[in-house]
Order: C-alpha cells, then structure tokens, then sequence
C-alpha cells in the first residue's frame, strides 16, 4: 500500500454505497480496508447490475482496493475473531440502522473501554439522535426530505431526482472528513472518538444558496432549470447543435461577452446593466440571450468566448466525459484488472497529493477473497483451523 494512510487499518461493516464509498476513499489514499461480509451472501450491492461475467460492476465501482472476509456477527466464534481485529484495527465504519450494532454488544459505547484509541465512524440516513433516528433511508427518500429535489428540475414540472446518489456520496465524504479530523486529534492525544454523520444532515449542509435564500425572502426557492439563482446569465443555452453552458459571473465579463455578440448598448442598459438587475430582470434578458446563442454550433461558441475569456462549456454525455483529454490527463479514468471481469474502467482518484499520492492499483475483492491471509498472517490461525471455521459457517 502507498498513500498518505498507510499503516492505518480499517474495519469496514458497510454496504451498498455511502459507507463503501467512505472506505473506498480510504483505501484509495492507502489505508489497509477489511471489508467485513455476511457468510454466504455478502454486500447486498453484490447483487446490483449493471454485470460483468456476472460479477457486479455497480459493487466493483465502490469496493476497490479492499480485503474481504465474511464473517458471522451473531456465533461467538465470529465476535471472538472481531474483537481481535479490533484490536488492530485503527478505524471501523459500519452504516447500519443506529442501534443495530448494540444488539450486537459492538456498538461504540460497548468497545471504547478496552479500545480507547478506536475511531468508530457510523454513517445512517437520519444520524444516532432525534425522531428520525430509526426509520430506513435510501438517497432517493432523503433528496426529497432534505430539500434539493425541490430546488432541482424545470420551473413547473414533476419532481426530478438528481443524476446521481448524491445524499449517500455527500454523506460519505463527509464521513470520510469526520475519520481524517479524529484521526489528526488521535494522533494529538492518544484518544479515538465517535464519528456520527447522517444523509440528511449532509443534504442540508450542502444548501448553502437554498437556505440563505430562504431566510433573506422568507419565499422556498424553487427550480430554475439550469439556472443559478443568484448570477445572470449562468445557464444553458441552445446552440445551432445542441447546447452551450455560459457563466458570465461579474459586470467584467458581461461587458465582454457584449461587445462581442456586437450588442455594447446591453453594457448600459438599465435592466442589465449589474448582475442585480440582470438577474431580476432574468425573463426579458433570456430570450434575448437564446437568440443570441442560437446562431453558432457549441464548438464555435467554445472557441470565441474562451478566447476572450468568458467560461463556457458543453454539456457532455458520460461517453464524452470518460474519454475528454482532460480527465484523462488527470488520471481520471483507470482500468483495473479482476479474476472475474478481466478490465474494468472505474473513475480515478480526484485527491492529487505531491508527496503521499494514492493509487489504485487493486479491483474489488470477490466474497470471502482474503479470508485465509487475514486470519493467518493477521490473527495468527493455522490453515486447518480456518477451513474448519469456513465449514461451520462463521467465515
């Protein structure tokens, strides 16, 4: 392992996504991560498409780099092999229901006493306290309760989810935030501590322009397409081809911009003279705008504004995106090979350190990969005795 974490070892007792994705970081950055299975089944994600050579790509996309060993929480023998890895063990991170990890005796409270030092980071939909604690939570269930399927989508349309599983992706890394902050006050003092993140706080830190908003007019935002809220114009328009994203995001570049669709008489006018009264006055300048930017392809417009410095962009389908110079350039996109699948592309690393670099140099591990190297060369069991634990089940 290389990376700024490594020597640090991590009890990994998540599935599906926020947790595995919190890990993942870690392991990316160096960090020895024990993915801790259920005999026999395994993640959960395990069993989500899409497939190759019938091994799960959607698993393979966020377990990279990590060790797996199923283990049976509920049989003695398999607490007993726990609490050993505990013992070695500097992190552990589990996103069950709060609670669920107490009726295992497991629970933070139940292991600190004779692991002071331990970060245990717990990641769940609604966090360890409040009414909420206990109901079930998918990304789909807090976008809508935390707000942003609300502010998200054309102005009078149906609700529309946000592209990605944002609420478990914010949540791990701010997880993975929360381990690194205990991990530096650890490396101060001695102690580990609790490290309790929920989705739905995580959906509401990341609000910032909604909730100012909110309280300065007292009226809920809503969608504005793919509109900012606050800056004129900073959205997508049609092209002669498709679409061009401009973001002209001060008085400068609006002046700019003017004089080079040859319309200077916009840099004075009264409705848009600042980027207040464009914004306010955002419904007389968009068709002015849309006619503007209709009259050349995407690529022509690119060209010309970049030259004159005002950002602009294309919106990318995932094919563009995967093979644009730039995100390959910066080692976005790496393949790594697997017993099952052969190559896999999964995306890159996006923390770019000089001294400590991660790496990605380890597939997803299939069920019960690494049983026999961790419980040999790490717990110290003869082969014979692991193969006996293996028939009874608890591994």
């Amino acid at each position: 392992m290389t990376g700024p974490l490594k020597g640090i070892r991590v009890l990994d007792l998540t599935r599906v996504l926020a947790g595995p994705y919190a890990t993942m970081l870690l392991s990316d950055l160096g960090a020895e991560v024990i993915k801790i299975e259920q005999p026999g089944v395994g993640d959960e994600a395990r069993n989500f498409g899409p497939f190759k050579n019938d091994f799960s790509l959607y698993f393979m996309s966020v377990n990279r780099g990590k060790k797996s060993l199923p283990l049976n929480l509920k049989a003695p023998q398999g607490v007993e092999i726990f609490l050993k890895l505990v013992k070695q063990s500097d992190i552990l991170v589990e996103n069950f229901r709060p609670g669920a990890m107490k009726k295992l005796g497991l629970d933070y409270e139940s292991l600190k006493a004779d692991h002071p030092s331990l970060i245990y980071a717990a990641c769940s939909g609604f966090g360890q306290t409040g009414p909420y604690a206990q109901r079930r939570a998918y990304d789909m269930i807090i976008q809508g309760m935390g707000g942003i399927i609300s502010i998200t989508g054309e102005p009078g349309r149906p609700p529309v989810r946000v592209g990605t599983s944002i609420s478990d992706l914010t949540a791990a890394m701010f997880t993975t935030i929360g381990i690194l902050s205990a991990l530096h006050h650890r490396h101060q003092t001695g102690e580990g501590q609790f490290v309790d993140v929920a989705m739905l706080d995580s959906m509401v830190a990341i609000l910032e322009n909604a909730i100012v908003r909110y309280f300065a007019t007292n009226e809920p935002p809503q969608p504005l397409g793919s509109r900012h809220p606050a800056i004129t114009p900073f959205e997508a328009f049609e092209s002669a081809d498709g679409h061009i994203i401009i973001a002209i995001g001060n008085d400068a570049l609006w002046a700019k911009f003017c004089e080079h669709v040859n319309h200077p008489e916009f840099i004075t006018d009264e409705r848009f003279r600042t980027n207040a009264l464009r914004t306010a006055n955002h419904e007389q300048l968009f068709p002015i705008i849309a006619g503007i930017m209709c009259q050349r392809t995407t690529e022509m417009w690119i060209e010309a504004l970049d030259a004159i410095g005002v950002p602009c962009g294309p919106i990318n389908t995932i094919d563009k995106v995967v093979n644009h110079p730039q995100v390959l350039a910066r080692e976005m996109i790496v393949k790594v090979e697997h017993e099952i699948t052969g190559s896999v592309e999964v995306p890159g690393i996006p923390i770019k350190l000089s001294k400590t670099p991660g790496r990605i140099d380890a597939p997803a591990p299939s069920l019960g990969e690494h049983t026999m190297e961790i419980l040999t060369e790490l717990l110290g069991m003869a082969e014979e005795e692991v193969n006996l634990l293996k028939a009874e089940g608890v591994v």
